[in-house]
């Protein structure tokens, strides 16, 4: 099994950055794509940015030209760098890997607001 813990979400006004962590541990050795998804309040939980073990990275329309998603192998860590956040960013974020054969884990989550 794959544990996932993230960190770094909070406040943060309009336009600003926010850098999220998600360390993985357990049977990392198994993982073939990490990613990020979200839940805003009142909707369903969404992609947002995936990347594989090859470094192919995929976004969300929604994000492309405003996130960058990146895995430090060596640390077995996927950071999602948020920049001109807007307020429809807000939710909870989601880490989550995946394994060749499609098995998934999830992290517990972090909020992210971006409020004025």
């Amino acid at each position: 099994q794959v544990q996932l813990v993230e960190s770094g979400g909070g406040l943060v006004q309009p336009g600003g950055s926010l850098r999220l962590s998600c360390a993985a541990s357990g049977s990392i050795f198994t993982i073939y794509a990490m990613g990020w998804y979200r839940q805003p309040p009142g909707k369903q939980r969404e992609l947002v940015a995936t990347i594989t073990s090859g470094g192919t990275r995929n976004y969300a329309d929604s994000v492309k030209g405003r996130f960058t998603i990146s895995r430090d192998n060596a640390k077995n860590t996927v950071y999602l760098q948020m920049n001109s956040l807007k307020p429809e960013d807000t939710a909870v974020y989601f880490c989550n890997s995946r394994t060749v054969l499609g098995v998934a884990s999830w992290g517990q989550g972090t909020q992210v607001t971006v409020s004025s």
